[in-house]
This record gives C-alpha cells, sequence and structure tokens, in this order.
C-alpha cells in the first residue's frame, strides 16, 4: 500500500476492523457521538445534527483528497462502529505522519479497543509506509490521553504554547509524542506483547 492510495486502505486486528468513514456511517456515527465528554479537548465539538454533518463531510473530503486519512473504527466483537480515528499531517517526502483525531463512545473505552486500533496504525506505518517517525498531539490538559500515549511508548517531545482556539476562547498548548521507527520494535513487544512484524 503507497502513499497515494491510503484513501483505499482498511486495516485489521483481531480486535478492531479500521476502514474511511462514508456517508453511509451517519446513523452508525449518530448513535455514539452526542457524549459531551468525548470533545472536551477536541477543537471541533459535535453536539448537533448539523455538527455530525459537517464532520462526515469534512472526514470524507479530506480523506478522498489525500488531507488526513479518516477512519471509522470497528469493535470485531460485535461488529458496529465506536468511533474514529485518522492519519494525519501526512509527509511522504519525510516518512512521517500523525495518528490523532480519534475518539471513542463511552462504552468503548478502557476495553482494548484503543490500543488496538493504535497497534493497527502504527505497524502499517512503520511497515507498509516505512515511517520514519509517527506522532500524536493532545492538550496539555488532557491527562488521559497523555497517560495513554505514554502507556503505549510514545516519548513526550515537548510543548507547543498557545497552539490554537478551543470552543469558548481558551487557547490551547498541545503536546506532542512520537514513536520513531529504531524504537517500535522495542515498543511493540514491551507495550503490546509480540514483537514487530508478527501477527496481531
Amino acid at each position: 500500500m503507497s502513499w497515494d492510495r491510503l484513501a483505499d486502505l482498511e486495516l485489521a486486528n483481531e480486535r478492531v476492523t479500521l476502514r474511511r468513514v462514508g456517508v453511509a456511517d451517519t446513523d452508525a456515527f449518530a448513535r455514539i457521538v452526542y457524549e459531551p465528554e468525548i470533545w472536551r479537548y477536541f477543537v471541533q465539538r459535535i453536539e448537533t445534527p448539523t455538527d455530525l454533518h459537517a464532520f462526515m463531510e469534512t472526514a470524507i473530503r479530506d480523506t478522498l483528497t489525500g488531507i488526513r486519512i479518516v477512519f471509522a473504527v470497528i469493535d470485531n466483537a460485535h461488529g458496529g462502529i465506536v468511533g474514529s480515528t485518522a492519519y494525519g499531517n501526512l509527509a511522504a517526502a519525510d516518512r512521517r505522519l500523525e495518528i490523532g483525531w480519534s475518539w471513542l463512545h463511552s462504552g468503548a473505552r478502557r476495553t482494548g479497543v484503543n490500543r488496538a486500533a493504535k497497534l493497527a496504525l502504527l505497524d502499517h506505518a512503520f511497515g507498509a509506509l516505512g515511517c520514519e517517525r509517527v506522532e500524536f498531539k493532545t492538550d496539555v490538559l488532557n491527562t488521559g490521553a497523555r497517560a495513554g500515549l505514554a502507556g503505549i511508548g510514545a516519548v513526550e517531545d515537548g510543548v507547543l504554547r498557545s497552539f490554537n482556539f478551543m470552543p469558548g476562547g481558551r487557547r490551547r498548548d498541545v503536546v506532542y509524542y512520537s514513536i520513531l521507527r529504531e524504537e517500535w520494535p522495542a515498543v511493540r513487544k514491551e507495550r503490546f506483547g509480540t514483537a514487530a512484524g508478527a501477527d496481531s
């Protein structure tokens, strides 16, 4: 799978399947997306059907144009959509991308779904795409996300102050994390329990 065909990408392991968001997913997202806690640290919030329509439209357009690749996260245990995640800030020439824009509804949190999704994305990034660096960013106030990133072996790179506006006008500081190609085999074995290249 090359960088210019990422819009066709589907990833799967034992726990989750990730495939690009489509119009047909709107009803499934509508059943899970209106939880205020999901959007506490997001720049975009989905509070109304109009917000959901805008989210879907942007996700589909970004994926088809290659700005971001926005995935529906499907829990293989029941085959339902439980959230979304994305590849973004795609820099093929530098073999670098960001994993982010990730959210799950409350019933899917702390179940292993997020960890499995990150594993699928990281395996593909370091394997098929040959990435040298995979990065993540989050609001410095988002202690849950920061603990989760540390838990999968991402290294804190530093804080970018006054990075962007949040709903309500707050200027947020963001903290960047990363995993490098040379770190991935050990990180995968230590944090995910299997060696790089093994079946997941």
